[in-house]
């Protein structure tokens, strides 16, 4: 699952809210070892999905670097690339 999360810093544009979400989740799903948590785990699965989005948040405006900003579709099609590459 945590391949799955994708580098969120140093993106022209930059992150959005559903991509932190997305991130978040997918991390908590990883701990947990849940997909969907059951009625008894589910306030506290979502409560650290949304802890975990506010620490990332937080995380990426704290960030600086030197570098210039990285293009969404070019390092798109570069892994596509690698893909192709890697699985024919």
């Amino acid at each position: 699952m945590c391949r799955n999360i994708k580098t969120l810093f140093n993106f022209e544009p930059e992150a959005t809210e559903d991509e932190i979400h997305a991130s978040a989740l997918q991390f908590v799903r990883k701990l947990s070892g849940f997909n969907k948590p059951s009625q008894a785990n589910e306030a506290a699965f979502d409560r650290a999905v949304a802890e975990v989005s506010e620490a990332a948040r937080k995380l990426l405006t704290s960030l600086h670097t030197h570098a210039p900003a990285r293009d969404r579709e070019v390092e798109a099609e570069k892994a596509k690339e690698r893909s192709r590459l890697r699985f024919g």
